[in-house]
């Protein structure tokens, strides 16, 4: 099914995509295959959201820019080096972070 849905994206060819979850249930070959339709449809013209709780995918397409959202707002924004961060600390810290608090309030 979900390579279904990146054959879909890649047939339709939108400039602005939401991908919700698209990791969730896929084996390792399933993710790869998901992974490399994504990258084949990504360009420096077209916005690919990917909604995520998993490093997995993002070992395999390297995201420009990450938004960690807490309460429905943006807590923190990075690079690809942000996902790195989260897997060894958690999410838990950017609630802790003095100076982040204002941005999630």
């Amino acid at each position: 099914k979900k390579k279904c849905e990146i054959l879909q994206m890649a047939v339709l060819n939108p400039n602005t995509a939401i991908l919700d979850e698209t990791d969730s249930g896929l084996d390792i070959d399933a993710l790869q295959a998901v992974a490399d339709g994504v990258n084949k449809v990504m360009d420096k013209d077209k916005i690919i959201l990917i909604i995520t709780h998993y490093k997995r995918i993002l070992e395999h397409i390297k995201p420009d820019k990450l938004s960690i959202l807490i309460d429905g707002k943006i807590a923190l924004e990075g690079g690809p080096e942000l996902v790195d961060e989260l897997e060894a600390k958690g999410y838990g810290w950017i609630e802790n972070e003095p100076e982040l608090k204002p941005e999630i309030k």
